[in-house]
């Protein structure tokens, strides 16, 4: 199977949450004997751990193999390695080759460190309608002093703009205002970056951060006023925060909600948390819940968060009880949710019986993930993993964690290492001119 789409996916390897497990419970020397038979994840933790201990030249044999198959990932580990130990030359040499594709940015910075942001330059400057080469153009003009030259080619960008594969007229690279805006910002020319950024259509979490960094309260405020995504509502909150203005913030969500852009209701509460006002964000939380979004489940999470936070997981169960109540039914994820609130309330058996007697019939699945989830979490890993290999053999990974916890380290990385196939996906007969949805 390709490395790079196993270790993409974390497909028939063992991934780098599990070799780290391995390494907690003792097994490092299995980690070693499969960082020799091409396990990725193995390899570089070998690899960190021997750097670490100023083994420079066994961390990098234990790299090699992976460097040779032209892998551009191992390369460009090897060279992080290298140019952290002052090897820059050696770093450089390595992935030079790899410029003119996947390492150019990589390459671009590097040499820009080491005092050849000349040649970094001229490298990007034939790449610049690509989003990260144009990127790291910027970041380069930084070092060398080209500032300006950096901004008149993403004008020239901006003026003469691409198409889109759907015949639609669009910026290349689609960060061109972005990064323009950031140039004109470190030269002292904040006006010219936010006018950019007010005239463009931008994330609007850039303008805000641009306006908070340069202490443009008033202006940061009438922007809130508008964004109705909430971001430029969010960050004016938290530099007011940040300055000790609490009730300013409290103010600046309140105020939001009587406007007509996103509801901020759990940005607000998260708030009063913060700082020790439960009372308080408990109530904006019911009205929140006992509205018409009271469903969704980012509020049925926060509002049972807020009660197992605080060691209350049986009015959390109430909350949902209500709810179900109220929509005449419950989904997997508040079913998924209610068999870990009763697990936490000491109702493990039965809720293990729920989910086998009640569990929503679209999602079956999930109903057995929480049932070995929670099994796990009680101690009972035994059953846990029995759950999921009679129910669920195809979650490997669940089950290899179980069999790790249970010592069983062997069958654990068969079952990882099993192949698994990589889709294959048709070629289409002709010319493609819709989007793939």
């Amino acid at each position: 199977m390709d490395l790079d789409y196993r270790t993409r996916m974390r497909d028939g390897c063992i991934p780098p949450e599990l070799v780290a497990r391995l390494v907690e419970l003792g097994h490092a020397g299995e980690v070693e004997l499969q960082a020799g038979r091409g396990e990725w994840f193995c390899a570089l933790h070998l690899a960190r751990d021997l750097a670490g201990q100023d083994r420079q030249e066994e961390a990098l044999a234990v790299l090699a193999p992976f460097v040779a198959t032209g892998w551009w990932v191992a390369a460009e580990t090897v060279a992080g390695l290298l140019d952290g130990w002052g090897r820059a030359e050696e770093a450089v040499a390595l992935t030079r080759p790899y410029a003119s594709g996947v390492g150019l940015s990589f390459v671009a910075r590097l040499l820009a460190r080491h005092g050849r942001g000349e040649e970094a330059f001229d490298l990007l400057v034939p790449h610049i309608a690509g989003w990260v080469a144009a990127e790291a153009l910027v970041d380069v003009a930084e070092v060398v002093g080209r500032d300006e030259e950096a901004a008149v080619l993403l004008t020239a960008r901006l003026e003469t703009p691409g198409r889109s594969e759907w015949g639609r007229p669009r910026v290349e690279p689609d960060n061109a205002v972005e990064l323009l805006a950031a140039i004109r910002e470190r030269q002292g020319r904040v006006d010219e970056a936010v006018a950019l950024l007010h005239t463009a259509d931008v994330p609007p979490g850039v303008l805000a951060d641009l306006l908070a960094r340069h202490d443009r309260v008033e202006e940061l405020r009438a922007y809130a006023a508008t964004e109705v995504l909430g971001h430029a509502t969010d960050r004016l909150a938290a530099l007011l925060e940040e300055r000790g203005d609490v009730e300013g913030a409290v103010g600046v969500y309140r105020q939001s909600l009587e406007g007509p852009g996103c509801d901020v209701r759990l940005s607000l509460a998260e708030l009063l948390l913060r700082h020790g006002r439960g009372d308080e964000a408990l109530e904006v939380l019911h009205a929140l819940a006992d509205g018409p979004g009271g469903t969704e489940d980012v509020v049925v999470y926060a509002v049972c968060g807020y009660h197992t936070d605080r060691g209350r997981p049986d009015e959390a169960l109430a909350h949902l009880d209500r709810l179900k109540t109220r929509v005449g039914g419950e989904d997997w994820q508040c079913f998924g949710l209610r068999l870990r609130l009763m697990a936490r309330c000491g109702l493990l058996d039965e809720a293990v019986d729920l989910a086998r007697t009640d569990a929503p019939e679209r999602e079956p699945w999930f109903a057995v993930m929480t049932v070995a989830a929670i099994l796990a979490d009680a101690g009972r890993t035994e059953e846990a993993l029995a759950v999921l290999e009679r129910d669920a053999p195809d979650l490997v990974r669940d089950r290899a964690t179980l069999l790790i916890e249970l010592g069983r380290v062997k069958e654990a990385v068969a079952l990882l290492q099993a192949p698994v196939p990589q889709p294959t996906w048709p070629e289409p007969d002709g010319p493609v001119d819709e989007p793939p949805f």
